[in-house]
């Protein structure tokens, strides 16, 4: 089947006019065209206007001066709808007044033509806009595929975003056998109560996906720290505290040892000074950071009490504490739902923000479905 080009098609003509006698004119006159004009004709404003919803005018051709509603009420109306917007209009008037002409010009219109119409004046006029509406139409069709193919790179830059964050946060969980989906129940858990504290869409999805960074420091903690079936010694458990800082610090600091390499190339390309931090990188570094800081002000690293957590971190220590008192680690065996629900709800106002622990009394069912899927 042949494809019909714009260039090639019959071009689709708006006549609007409350004087019949002119329409006919016009009809007329054009009648030679017929093999490459289709026209139609309206009588007032508010027909033409009908007329556009069934046809997608290439030019209207209209009168200024009418009753009820003139040219400039058209031109207004076609301007308030995005599919008439770009639709060229050449205003017909009987009136030598340059401001009337300038008002219309400032009004939308294409162009301008004077009653008594000429057959080759008009002729000239309509097949010009015609031209100007295809270069017009070229541009934006060219506009279109381009937003298009963006958008398609983006939707695969983030999914590759995404999937790196997930696979960095399996390479971590890793070194820790025992712990097998917790990266997965705690970022669920932690979109649950993020859901319901109804924070904005995109920082729920940003908490949903960072959360299972949140012990990705633990790749710089030894093995025979890290997997120690028995209690911790004082000075082992100040190393394995360090794992927050060593994660937050792996996701905000800027690469090194890339210079004259195709990332500072692509820095300068976009006349960056540096790395750009992007929100969801500063949210997995703060939970990094601050997922073992304690509502009293008892947790590390920094100390940090109260509201001085970020919301991100107090979100997460609740879902990490809860998964971590039901899941089994090499040091105790796992709790089950009704006991770490107790534990979590003791830890109220010391442990936890009291407010997210109410949120997650609300939340028990939906933790329950998370570990019935990702056990």
């Amino acid at each position: 089947m042949a494809v019909i080009k714009f260039e090639d098609r019959k071009k689709i003509i708006l006549f609007v006019d409350d004087e019949p006698h002119f329409l006919d004119s016009m009809q007329r006159m054009l009648r030679k065209r017929g093999d490459e004009w289709s026209l139609h004709f309206a009588e007032s404003v508010d027909e033409a206007l009908e007329l556009t919803w069934q046809y997608q005018f290439d030019v209207i051709v209209s009168d200024v001066n009418m009753p009820i509603k003139s040219g400039f009420d058209l031109l207004a109306a076609l301007q308030e709808n995005e599919i008439t917007r770009n639709v060229p209009v050449i205003i017909l008037t009987g009136n030598t007044e340059q401001n009337l002409k300038r008002k219309a010009l400032e009004a939308g219109a294409t162009d301008l033509l004077s009653k008594p119409v000429y057959y080759e004046d008009l002729v000239a006029r309509i097949a010009s806009v015609i031209r100007l509406k295809l270069y017009q139409d070229e541009i934006a069709n060219q506009n279109i595929i381009l937003e298009n193919k963006v958008k398609i790179r983006t939707a695969e830059l983030e999914f590759l975003h995404h999937d790196i964050i997930w696979r960095l946060a399996k390479a971590g969980e890793m070194r820790d056998e025992a712990t097998g989906n917790h990266v997965v129940r705690v970022a669920h858990c932690s979109r649950i109560i993020a859901e319901k504290c109804h924070l904005p869409e995109e920082e729920v999805g940003w908490i949903f996906l960072t959360a299972p960074l949140h012990d990705l420091g633990k790749i710089g903690i030894p093995d025979g720290i890290l997997l120690k079936a028995g209690k911790l010694t004082a000075a082992e458990w100040d190393i394995m505290k360090t794992h927050s800082e060593i994660g937050s610090s792996i996701l905000l600091e800027p690469p090194k040892g890339l210079e004259n390499s195709f990332y500072s190339a692509s820095l300068e390309q976009n006349e960056m000074s540096g790395p750009v931090i992007s929100p969801m990188r500063e949210i997995a570094a703060s939970i990094a950071l601050n997922h073992h800081e304690k509502w009293d002000g008892g947790g590390y690293p920094n100390g940090l009490a109260g509201e001085d957590i970020p919301l991100a971190g107090r979100i997460v220590v609740i879902a990490d504490v809860y998964d971590a008192l039901r899941s089994a680690r090499p040091y105790k065996k796992p709790l089950n739902r009704e006991q770490a629900f107790e534990i979590i709800l003791e830890g109220r106002g010391s442990h936890f923000d009291p407010n997210l622990v109410d949120v997650f009394q609300k939340c028990i069912d939906e933790f329950a479905a998370v570990f019935t899927k990702y056990w």
